[in-house]
C-alpha cells in the first residue's frame, strides 16, 4: 500500500510517497501562482520522473498554506496543519528529536514534540518577513548572490557586520549602505545570516529548548545560519539523511498512512 503527502508552501511545493517500509519517492519544486496548480505540478513531476501510479495511492494528506484548497480539489483526502506534519516528519527521521526549527518562506516555527512526534508546544513568527526565508532571499538579491552563495560566502568573512534593524526592509537599506561604503559581500552576508539566527534563536527560547534539536525547511541548507544557531543555542543541530525541505510532506504522508489504515 502506498500513501502520499503534499506540502504547498509560499515558495516551494513537495510531494512524498511512502509505504510500510519508508520513503518510496519524493519531489520538490518552486510554487505556481495558485496552491492547486503547485500541488498538481509536483504530483505530475513525481508521477512522470519516478514512475509512480497515483491511482495506487491509498490515502493522501495535504499540508501547508494551500492544504484546504488541495483537498477541496480532490488531490488529497484530508488536510493537517504544517506544524503537526513537520513535527511528525522530523520525529520519524530522527526519533530522538524533541525540538524542531522550521523556517519557511514566510514564517518561522519552533515545535516541541514528544516521543513519536506528538505535538507538545510551538511558537510561530508569521507577522514579519524578518526571520524567514523571504528575509534571506531579499538580502541575497540585494548583495547579488544566490541563496546558496549567501550561506557559503559567509565563511570567507573577515568580520561579521552588525545589522541593527529588526525589519526586513530596513535591513535591506543597511545592506545597501554597507555595500556603498565598500564592505565585502562576505562580511555583509555573515551579518545577514547572524541576524537571521538571532531572530530564530529568540523564538527557540520562547518555547523552551529541549534536546535533541533539528531543522527543517529550505533555510536548514544554509550552513552559516546553522552554525550561528548552534553557537547561540549551544547545541548540535542533527542533520537528516534526506532533503530538509520534504519534512512537512513526509509528515503528511505519515499522517495519511495512519488515517488510511496503514498503521
Amino acid at each position: 500500500m502506498y500513501f502520499a503527502g503534499i506540502d504547498v508552501g509560499s515558495l516551494t511545493a513537495q510531494a512524498v510517497v511512502i509505504n510500510a517500509k519508508g520513503i518510496v519517492a519524493y519531489k520538490s519544486m518552486g510554487v505556481k501562482p495558485h496552491p492547486v496548480q503547485s500541488a498538481k505540478a509536483v504530483v505530475d513531476m513525481l508521477v512522470k520522473e519516478e514512475g509512480i501510479d497515483w491511482r495506487e495511492i491509498s490515502f493522501c494528506v495535504s499540508t501547508g498554506y494551500g492544504r484546504e484548497q488541495v483537498q477541496a480539489e480532490g488531490l488529497s483526502q484530508d488536510n493537517v496543519s504544517e506544524i503537526s506534519c513537520h513535527g511528525m516528519g522530523a520525529s520519524w527521521l530522527v526519533p530522538e528529536v524533541r525540538t524542531v526549527i522550521d523556517i519557511g518562506g514566510q514564517d518561522a516555527k519552533v515545535i516541541r514534540v514528544g516521543k513519536g512526534g506528538e505535538l507538545v508546544d510551538f511558537v510561530m513568527n508569521d507577522k514579519c518577513a524578518a526571520g524567514t526565508g523571504r528575509f534571506l532571499e531579499v538580502q541575497a538579491r540585494t548583495l547579488g548572490l544566490s541563496l546558496d552563495e549567501l550561506g557559503t560566502v559567509s565563511f570567507q568573512a573577515e568580520r561579521t557586520l552588525e545589522l541593527s534593524s529588526r525589519c526586513s526592509i530596513f535591513c535591506e537599506t543597511e545592506v545597501l549602505h554597507y555595500l556603498q561604503r565598500g564592505h565585502s559581500k562576505a562580511d555583509i552576508a555573515a551579518g545577514v545570516n547572524r541576524a537571521m539566527a538571532e531572530r530564530v534563536a529568540a523564538l527557540v527560547r520562547r518555547v523552551g529548548l529541549e534536546k535533541e534539536v533539528t531543522m527543517s525547511g529550505g533555510v536548514a541548507k544554509n550552513a552559516a545560519v546553522r552554525a550561528e544557531l548552534e553557537r547561540m543555542l549551544n547545541v548540535r543541530l542533527i542533520k537528516y539523511d534526506t532533503d530538509s525541505q520534504i519534512v512537512g510532506a513526509l509528515g503528511a504522508a505519515l499522517m495519511a498512512r495512519k488515517m488510511g489504515g496503514g498503521s
